[in-house]
């Protein structure tokens, strides 16, 4: 058999092979759909906060500062995470290229395959600890947000006494 005399079991093989990275390419795009989502929403929270205070003309109280800080980091976390997984979904692609190219063209790449998709789920792992800390810092900001705010409706009624 020469070098291109690749057989149907062959490519069938290959296909099998290919399935799981595909899911996980599925997997992978799901969460990029949710983080992206994510990114929109934080932009679009500090587009408002900016556009809704003329903040030439008023100086930032401490918690719309708190707010923009938060979003800031926020968006640098998202952004990261968006990221890392692109990066992992590129790294799984590039396995499956692999494992046609080591069908087709009767390679040992297995080694080379191995380290290309480690790195992509350590990659993956990243991105996916950024979206998790992205989420918990979320949830914090709203937490502070709903504590101080309650704090001045309080302050408001004059019922500071707790």
């Amino acid at each position: 058999m020469g070098m291109f005399a690749v057989s149907i079991e062959d490519i069938g093989h290959a296909i099998q092979l290919a399935l799981a990275p595909v899911f996980l390419l599925t997997g992978i795009a799901a969460m990029l759909g949710v983080m992206t989502g994510r990114l929109a929403r934080i932009i679009d929270r500090g587009r408002y906060l900016t556009e809704a205070q003329d903040l030439g003309e008023r100086t930032m109280n401490q918690l719309q500062a708190r707010e923009f800080a938060s979003l800031d980091r926020r968006r640098h976390l998202a952004s990261s995470a968006i990221t890392a997984c692109t990066l992992s979904a590129l790294l799984v692609c590039t396995v499956i290229a692999a494992l046609f190219i080591e069908v087709l063209m009767a390679f040992d790449l297995r080694w080379l395959i191995g380290v290309v998709f480690t790195i992509a789920m350590i990659t993956l792992i990243v991105g996916l600890a950024y979206f998790l800390r992205e989420v918990h810092l979320a949830t914090t900001s709203i937490r502070i947000r709903f504590t101080a705010g309650r704090r001045a409706s309080r302050e408001a009624l004059g019922q500071d006494h707790e």
